[in-house]
């Protein structure tokens, strides 16, 4: 597990950070709070999300407490590599939604010595890893597994429960459409689900 304060050396190029876990669990959160201490510091910052997530606003990046902070919506990857340009530190929220090519951008990136910190569900609502943030965990330096509470046992919650039948991968939604849980309860859910197929 990453942690800002355990890190006894710096690199001197750059580096990857994930921050992933189910909905609501504060990955956007965490995320925001990283930009801004690095904007504290007086380093240059962009950050990107999706263009398909409005859920909250079209251009900044907003978290489930209203924690929000300036970003540039992106159709693809690709146009994050070509923005990019003289900056410190880049920021990716929702980054399951992006395409693969995430990954090779991201690595581009800490390769020119930008420190990239990306964050997003490293799960999909079937309990399945999630477009290209199984990549990212595979070539990040550093990763944070961030938990929500379960709905409905108050344990530690690591999947996002989707409430009806909609089986599209991409469901942008709120406490109406999804709800944290852990292990067991997801299990049993998904178990009653097939019941009642």
């Amino acid at each position: 597990m990453f942690l800002e304060n355990s890190i006894t050396e710096i690199p001197s190029k750059g580096w990857i950070e994930v921050i992933c876990g189910s909905m609501f669990s504060g990955k956007t959160e965490e995320l925001i709070r990283r930009l801004k201490r690095a904007e504290f510091a007086k380093q240059s910052v962009e950050i990107f999300k999706p263009s398909i997530d409005i859920r909250y606003d079209e251009e900044e990046v907003v978290s489930h407490d209203s924690t929000t902070i300036k970003s540039t919506p992106v159709p693809s990857s690709s146009n994050i590599r070509i923005l990019a340009q003289n900056v410190d530190v880049i920021g990716i929220d929702e980054a399951q939604f992006f395409d693969d090519e995430l990954i090779n951008v991201c690595n581009d990136l800490a390769n020119m010595g930008i420190r990239v910190i990306v964050a997003g569900l490293d799960m999909d609502y079937a309990g399945k890893p999630f477009g290209p943030i199984p990549g990212l965990l595979a070539t990040a330096e550093y990763v944070t597994k961030v938990h929500a509470i379960c709905m409905r046992c108050g344990n530690l919650a690591q999947n996002s429960h989707r409430f009806g039948k909609n089986e599209s991968l991409v469901l942008l939604g709120e406490t109406e459409e999804y709800e944290p849980l852990c292990r067991a309860c997801f299990g049993k859910n998904r178990e009653l689900d097939r019941e009642l197929s």
